[in-house]
């Protein structure tokens, strides 16, 4: 144990070395479980900024009060999934997050794979270089608990986000249908190998 802190705090400072390259008014930190309500708040609003036009109100409100309500989260982090937050430097305002968590995936896993669950940053923000800190950030804590593969589930029409994903040397692997309030989507299971 004492080994897997020492590596994460490694990744941890390897980021913040590299924080140089975002904007200087902004700060990745890793969540606390005191942020369970900011969790829940930016990863409703992303989701709704992101999907409102392809995925129905009534839909994207029950997403938002299960998978992205404040007791899923606090659920998360007591299970040890590791959240980060980008915010704000002056106001701790969430900008986005990510999430990595054991794989919850329809498709055969080992001990040495981890999900990477979410990135969501707002749009005005893309560009800016947090995605990319992000998914960075997201190979190297992987890699410090001994993960040598990176999966994640994307919505099959969001192309921007598969783009970025293939960019990032994920490939697509399966697909799986993805339910959010009452109705069913497909989504692509992505796949990057950390060796």
């Amino acid at each position: 144990m004492q080994r897997l802190k020492l590596l994460i705090s490694l990744a941890m400072t390897r980021l913040l070395a590299n924080q140089s390259s975002l904007p200087s008014d902004i700060i990745i930190r890793r969540a606390t479980p005191d942020d369970a309500a900011l969790l829940s708040l930016i990863g409703g609003a992303t989701f709704l900024e992101t999907f409102y036009d392809s995925i129905a109100a009534s839909d994207i409100l029950a997403h938002a009060a299960g998978p992205h309500g404040e007791a899923y989260y606090c659920k998360a982090l007591e299970a040890g999934d590791a959240l980060w937050l980008v915010v704000h430097r002056d106001t701790d305002t969430p900008i986005g997050y990510q999430m990595l968590s054991k794989p919850d995936l329809p498709i055969d896993t080992s001990k040495d794979d981890i999900e990477l669950k979410r990135i969501y940053i707002f749009s005005r923000h893309h560009g800016s270089g947090i995605a990319a800190a992000f998914e960075r950030l997201a190979c190297e804590e992987a890699r410090a608990l001994g993960c040598t593969r990176l999966l994640l589930g994307v919505y099959s029409r969001n192309h921007r986000g598969i783009a970025f994903y293939e960019k990032c040397g994920f490939n697509i692997i399966s697909d799986r249908i993805f339910t959010v309030g009452d109705t069913d989507y497909k989504d692509w299971i992505m796949a990057k190998n950390l060796v």
